[in-house]
């Protein structure tokens, strides 16, 4: 079995807990509180700086073409079409882009954005390949269950579309292709990728929370 499905199956609850969570269910029937939806897109907006930068220190890290083209590649996907896609969402409810930029992060957006640029300076190829894997397949795992739950469409249908798209669904294939030939390479790693992995699962979930409850510091300077 490759090593993306072991990793999945060792989710399996994690991916339950996320498909359940009432941010993901009220999402899908087009109920969710605009709030929470604001505070995911401009929280999810300062995460996907830092993950576009592990794609691109995985990418530097890289000893083959293929992968160092591919990871480079989906970096700059990353930027150029998800995050213009935020950037739309943000328009909605009149954020600008110079807004967006400036938003500080809540603290699980700080924990799970620490978590993985410290993986990507400081864990091997194998660990980052794990700790990126939740958020491609997680998302599109996500949003298919919340195209099967959604009767008809509403305002939350563009971020469904989005993110069952085939050129999503491209991403991460590719994206698990890095990971199994991670796991295949270093078969020393797995269980420091197992542990990456369901660390990043774990952040996941609690960033479906994070925004439900619009989470935020208790004392702000």
């Amino acid at each position: 079995m490759p090593i993306s499905d072991q990793l999945l199956e060792e989710g399996e609850e994690l991916w339950h807990a996320q498909k359940t969570h009432p941010f993901v269910t009220e999402l899908a029937d087009g109920t969710l509180d605009e709030a929470a939806f604001r505070h995911w897109v401009e929280q999810d907006y300062r995460y996907l700086l830092d993950y576009a930068r592990l794609f691109s220190v995985a990418g530097a890290r890289a000893r083959d073409e293929r992968t160092m083209t591919d990871l480079v590649s989906i970096a700059h996907s990353t930027l150029a079409e998800e995050m213009d896609l935020h950037r739309e969402f943000a328009a909605d409810y009149g954020i600008a882009p110079e807004e967006l930029e400036t938003v500080q992060k809540a603290p699980t957006c700080e924990a799970y954005t620490g978590f993985l640029i410290r993986t990507a300076y400081e864990g091997s190829l194998a660990e980052i390949a794990a700790a990126l894997y939740p958020c491609a397949q997680g998302y599109l795992d996500i949003a298919a269950h919340a195209a099967e739950r959604a009767d008809g469409e509403h305002r939350y249908t563009p971020w469904i579309e989005n993110y069952t798209s085939e050129e999503f669904r491209d991403v991460v294939g590719r994206i698990r292709e890095f990971v199994d030939r991670c796991g295949e390479q270093y078969p020393g790693e797995h269980d420091a990728m197992r542990e990456a992995f369901l660390t990043s699962a774990r952040l996941e979930h609690q960033f479906w929370e994070m925004a439900y409850t619009r989470e935020g510091w208790a004392v702000e300077s």
